[in-house]
């Protein structure tokens, strides 16, 4: 469901695939190839919601924000299921593990993964390119290749999976 918010609305791409039982609202914007799958929640009624493309924001996933502190979404990033993000930066190419959550003014770097689970506190910026987990997170090593191609296999999986959701007929 997509719902105005005074006079903002929803801004989303004719590629984009929004699963059903999503709920959308107020200053929200989602770019193209990008997906929002089942049970999600994004609510733009604090302040503006950025979504880049090719991003996929996993089931029972919940992004919202405090008073004037957008959130920011950069292309091709992971978001796993029923993460929280709230009013952070999350850098293109970064991949946000099932159940974190990221708070506000958090930067995760460029291709930067966060593990399982994790919880990103309020201001920490984790550097590009590095594997962080844990509650609070903290950087356990750079990546190395398998890991970026993993990244990419899954980002690559969910465009593809969204473009055949999109396109089947629901029974």
């Amino acid at each position: 469901m997509l719902y105005p918010y005074y006079n903002k609305k929803p801004l989303i791409a004719e590629t984009a695939y929004i699963a059903d039982y999503v709920t959308i609202s107020g200053d929200v914007e989602i770019g193209e190839e990008s997906s929002v799958w089942f049970n999600s929640v994004i609510r733009g009624d604090v302040a503006p919601t950025k979504i880049g493309k090719k991003v996929n924001i996993q089931d029972n996933s919940v992004l919202h924000q405090s008073p004037d502190n957008p959130l920011i979404i950069e292309d091709e990033v992971t978001v796993g299921h029923a993460v929280i993000l709230h009013s952070c930066k999350i850098r293109k190419k970064a991949l946000i593990g099932m159940g974190s959550i990221i708070l506000d003014n958090a930067e995760i770097g460029e291709g930067a993964f966060i593990g399982a689970g994790s919880l990103v506190p309020q201001g920490k910026v984790i550097p590009p390119n590095t594997l962080a987990f844990g509650r609070p997170a903290k950087v356990i090593r750079e990546l190395n290749e398998d890991d970026i191609m993993d990244m990419e296999r899954i980002s690559r999986e969910y465009a593809e999976k969204a473009q055949h959701y999109k396109a089947a007929k629901p029974l």
